[in-house]
């Protein structure tokens, strides 16, 4: 299939998004798109698959023009997309998820549900998934759920797979088996448009690339053609100097430290501490329990036994409530169902955590907190027209500095951050970089835990590694490689 996109104009009433869109995709192509968070890629694949329609432009399938009226009818003609935010029904099964919809039926409407299970132990089985098909999609990891998704999208015979970002939840062996799969597709004639913020992935899979910026296209280009420096300067306008902001930091007193703390089936044992002014990195593999233990830590989860102490004074955490008044701040892996309200706006989202600041007497002063939440919107850069915005309809690293603002708000002690940059372009990820390290001058102890290991050697001043819920090794930001963190996160010495 091949498919031309020309001079694709969007708008949603006055906010122009997309103003002069060029695209297009070979038969057989892993075609890369690229831009900073809010350029208008997921917009362009949304106008392709029918979700909305443009305002200028047309769009040419084997040299036909074509629009289509829904995404179904551009599943029908087989364009299919995985996005970034995943489309399961948690109280479904995995086999009732991957056929909704699309159910087997007999002639007096009956499921087949042996055809319809051997179908899927096909794919899955091609996918190399070891899932059950009768358990409950809500209790499937997220990278188990993005793998459903993957599957929902092959089971359809594509001619046409648009991937949003989908290994943002995958483990390096789940990468392995997807890159093959790919490879595999195009090597039988299907295309597929590559939307994702790693730059070593791009470079690992692609053929071609598209770069966006602020709505248009700036530049197409072989992937053997360009290098990294180039691809950022495209996207941003600029070039970065460097991925990661140099550190120089200023350690104060341990501010916080746990000690044996252990959740039976989960984790053990585990202790360490955090200074003033320090980032604390934790890496290990994806099911390691790495985000488990901060959100035992955070109240989210129980823990059977061990202590948190806050400045050398033992706590007690029964909810996130507690450990908020106790100076302790989340910023989950999870920002979509976890760490936003999708339809408050931007303004009522950042002050969510802030209420007692503007309300002495119980009754909020506007004044205040709008003053409050504009500071944070232009601190942070998110793009918004307005506070009254909501949420859910930001792109997914305006969404994402919307959850940072709201905990930084609370003037925290310590500061958890899970994937802070995860699905972040490398221009918002350079203003977050600032950000940690001027709250770390200001006196504040960061955690971040991270599955990018650049990511982690760049911004940890010490590395705790975690590997089937122990603590396998601790490393010096000096002392750290990306082989000695691996060596640890597989139950090396």
């Amino acid at each position: 299939m091949h498919i031309t996109m020309e001079n694709i104009h969007k708008a949603f009433g006055a906010n122009k998004v997309l103003e002069g869109v060029d695209f297009t995709l070979e038969p057989g192509e892993v075609h890369a798109l690229m831009g900073e968070n809010g350029a208008g890629k997921s917009t362009l694949m949304n106008i392709l698959t029918g979700l909305f329609p443009q305002n200028e432009g047309k769009i040419t399938i084997d040299g036909k023009q074509i629009q289509f009226k829904d995404s179904k009818e551009a599943e029908r003609a087989g364009l299919a997309f995985i996005r970034q935010e995943l489309n399961i029904w948690p109280q479904m099964t995995v086999l009732e998820n991957l056929f909704i919809g699309r159910e087997k039926r007999n002639a007096f409407g009956v499921l087949k549900e042996k055809e319809m299970k051997t179908l899927a132990e096909a794919i899955f089985s091609r996918l190399d998934i070891s899932i059950p098909l009768d358990k409950e999609a809500g209790a499937c990891s997220v990278g188990e759920q993005q793998m459903i998704e993957i599957a929902k999208a092959l089971m359809l015979d594509a001619e046409v797979i648009i991937m949003d970002e989908p290994t943002a939840a995958l483990t390096d062996r789940e990468i392995e088996k997807l890159f093959k799969i790919m490879k595999e597709l195009t090597a039988s004639g299907v295309s597929l448009v590559y939307i994702s913020h790693r730059m070593e992935e791009i470079f690992a899979i692609c053929d071609r690339i598209t770069v966006m910026r602020d709505g248009v296209s700036v530049a197409t280009s072989f992937i053997k053609d360009t290098n990294f420096d180039e691809i950022v300067k495209q996207m941003v306008g600029r070039e970065l100097e460097d991925r990661y902001p140099a550190r120089n930091p200023k350690y104060g007193e341990v501010v916080m430290e746990v000690s044996g703390l252990t959740r039976k089936g989960v984790f053990e044992d585990i202790s360490f501490s955090v200074k003033e002014g320090e980032i604390l990195g934790v890496s290990g593999l994806m099911g390691a329990g790495r985000t488990e233990i901060m959100r035992a830590i955070f109240g989210l989860d129980g823990f059977d036994s061990g202590e948190v102490k806050i400045g050398g004074k033992p706590i007690s955490i029964k909810n996130p409530a507690c450990a908020a008044n106790e100076g302790l701040a989340f910023i989950t892996e999870d920002r979509k169902d976890e760490g936003l309200v999708l339809d408050f706006s931007i303004r009522e989202n950042i002050a969510l955590t802030n209420l007692k600041s503007f309300s002495p007497n119980g009754i909020v002063k506007n004044k205040d907190e709008t003053a409050f939440v504009k500071l944070m919107v232009e601190r942070l850069k998110i793009k918004t027209e307005s506070q009254e915005t909501p949420a859910g309809n930001l792109s997914g690293g305006n969404q994402q500095k919307v959850v940072i603002a709201k905990w930084v708000g609370t003037s925290p002690k310590v500061l958890i951050m899970d994937e802070p940059t995860r699905g972040i372009d490398v221009g918002a990820k350079r203003e977050i970089y600032n950000l940690m390290n001027e709250l770390t001058e200001r006196g504040l102890a960061i955690i971040m835990v991270s599955s990018d290991l650049p990511e982690v050697l760049g911004m940890s001043d010490r590395i705790l590694v975690i590997h089937e819920g122990k603590v396998s090794g601790e490393l010096r930001s000096e002392e750290a490689t990306q082989e000695k963190i691996m060596t640890f996160a597989t139950g090396g010495n």
